[in-house]
This record gives C-alpha cells, sequence and structure tokens, in this order.
C-alpha cells in the first residue's frame, strides 16, 4: 500500500517536471502543444473517488501553471477533465463494468479501450485549456483545429508511455 503512494507521488513529480522542463519547450507552428503530464490522472485506479481525482487533478494543473506560469489554465482544465473522467469510464465500460482497483491501462483493458478512453479526456483537457487560452469565440475553429492536433500528438505520447511501462500478467 505504501510502495503505491510512493509510486504515485514519484509518477506526479516526474511528470510535472518532464512537462515543465521538456515538453513546455515543444511548440510546432503554434498548433501542436504535447501535454503528458495528463498521464497522471489518466492512470489513476477507476474505482478512485471523483472529489479525490478532481483534487488530484487540481494539484497536477496548479504544479505545471506554477512551472509556466499560466495562471490556472492548466488547474481548470485538468479539473474539467476529472470532472468528465467518471462519465466517459461509465461510458465505455466493458459489458461486465471494471474490477475493483482496475488501472485503466492497455495491459487490463485493451489498446481499443485505452485509445478511446484517453482521447476523449485529452481532447476535454486541451479543448478547455486552449479556450482558456484564447477566450474569444471568434476564434473557434483554430482553437479547434490546435486542440485536435494536439490531442493526436499528446496521444502519441500517451501511446508511447504505455509501451514504455507494458508489463505483461
Amino acid at each position: 500500500m505504501i510502495n503505491t503512494y510512493i509510486n504515485s507521488i514519484g509518477r506526479f513529480v516526474f511528470l510535472v517536471l518532464i512537462q515543465a522542463f521538456v515538453l513546455q519547450n515543444i511548440n510546432m507552428g503554434g498548433f501542436i502543444n504535447p501535454y503528458l503530464y495528463i498521464l497522471f490522472v489518466l492512470w489513476l485506479p477507476v474505482d478512485t473517488e471523483k472529489s479525490l481525482v478532481m483534487f488530484l487533478a487540481f494539484l497536477l494543473g496548479i504544479s505545471v501553471d506554477v512551472f509556466t506560469n499560466s495562471i490556472g489554465m492548466h488547474a481548470a482544465a485538468c479539473v474539467a477533465m476529472a470532472f468528465a473522467r467518471p462519465y466517459v469510464l461509465k461510458l465505455i465500460s466493458p459489458r461486465d463494468d471494471y474490477e475493483l482497483g482496475t488501472k485503466p491501462k492497455v495491459i487490463n483493458l485493451g489498446w481499443t479501450w485505452f485509445l478511446l478512453y484517453g482521447s476523449l479526456l485529452t481532447f476535454i483537457h486541451h479543448f478547455v485549456l486552449f479556450s482558456l487560452e484564447v477566450f474569444r469565440f471568434g476564434e473557434f475553429f483554430f482553437t479547434f483545429f490546435r486542440t485536435v492536433s494536439s490531442t493526436v500528438f499528446t496521444l502519441l505520447l500517451l501511446v508511447i508511455a504505455e509501451l514504455l511501462t507494458f508489463r505483461s500478467k
């Protein structure tokens, strides 16, 4: 149990530091911005209490905000993603529902499930983040295109992270 908490804290710190010092400097033509740090929320067990997920998402987002000087935009996007997470999990749940303690990883639920889960929540996160950044509807199509392109690139990073942490049962 203690080992699980230590691993989670380590993952939290690692993802925030990678985002702040490596990925934040990647900006391909203003359209592609990778945000791998959301993997922390995506990998929380499916039966994690909704309020805890939202609190951890807020801490994650505000930590990235501190490093990127973005005054709460990442925190808002992470909380929106955490709010939508139980609805997405219910929408794409397997026929026999989830077992207690199931981690939403490829090894447990398969590639199709993980890609759908990751793409929906990543899209929600990115759409909220980029909408707050622009903060006007006049640039909706630019924001939407940026959201889609960044979602695809972030999803590619999520797949790579899954492959790097893949352990057979």
